[in-house]
């Protein structure tokens, strides 16, 4: 526990992996072109309107990816409150967490194009501004087949495997000219750096990010601070780095007493 440089001493606390800050936080049914109703959540900051919206594209559901997943769940916990970010995830279409089941079966990347289409009309229902997609993994792939749309202002893809997608959906951010940047870890098990730099040639304003002795799941809380620090360097260049402390009331996740429980809502 860090002091602030000042006479009242305020306690300045670093954040673990556990740590879950205030935000408003809601529990949200999106419903597809094609009716299914899927589970997700938005987390909005409690005291300011959001800078930046961020859509978060979960991994695949058949390697156990789901809204949860721990880049995505820590983003929720902490980056309305560090940020004056909007967070919004959902599981995709036949993927389940503790919050829940949503209805239909998984599609290889085809039909969650529709998913992400509900989240894009929900966060235009709530008048959510200046959206980001954020994919990891296969969330990157369903990013780049169907992310390339208005109101998008662009997308940053955590340990993109080019799996689903191909070059011609690439070309079609080539020619959007939206922007684009991949994260790619130095020891990741699908796609490594210098075949990203490569692959993601196609697209000129795409920028590749080599993450020095990362790995594909990013573990490790060190890592979980680059992927965001790098992301929110691309979504709110005007924000400083993040220092990845609070000095105000905080909580404490625990799998084993929470649940689903909506933690830190206010």
């Amino acid at each position: 526990m860090l002091e602030a440089p000042n006479s009242e001493q305020v306690l300045v606390t670093e954040l673990v992996s556990n740590s879950v800050l205030p935000a408003n936080r809601e529990a949200i049914e999106l419903t597809t072109s094609d009716g299914l109703k899927l589970v997700g959540e938005l987390a909005l900051p409690i005291s300011a309107r959001p800078k930046a919206t961020l859509l978060l594209l979960h991994p695949n559901p058949t390697g156990g990816g789901m809204m949860d997943s721990h880049l995505f769940k820590k983003a929720a916990w902490r980056l309305p409150a560090l940020a004056d970010v909007a967070v919004l995830r959902w599981n995709t279409r036949g993927t389940c967490s503790a919050a829940g089941r949503s209805e239909g079966e998984y599609d290889k990347g085809n039909a969650e194009g529709l998913d992400l289409a509900a989240a894009l009309e929900f966060a235009k229902s709530r008048a959510l501004e200046n959206i980001w997609l954020v994919g990891w993994s296969f969330g990157t792939d369903v990013t780049l087949m169907h992310g390339n749309v208005d109101p998008v202002q662009g997308a940053v893809l955590f340990s993109p495997p080019l799996m689903w997608s191909n070059a011609a959906h690439l070309q079609t951010w080539a020619d959007s000219g939206r922007s684009l940047t991949a994260l790619v870890p130095e020891l990741d098990d699908y796609l490594k750096p210098p075949e990203a730099l490569e692959r993601f040639a196609l697209v000129p304003q795409c920028e590749v990010v080599a993450v020095p002795e990362c790995r594909h799941l990013w573990v490790g809380e060190k890592f979980v601070r680059i992927a965001w620090n790098e992301a929110l360097a691309r979504i709110r260049p005007e924000m400083p780095e993040l220092s990845w402390t609070w000095d105000g009331e905080m909580d404490r996740w625990n799998d084993l007493t929470n649940g689903n429980s909506p933690l830190g809502k206010n």
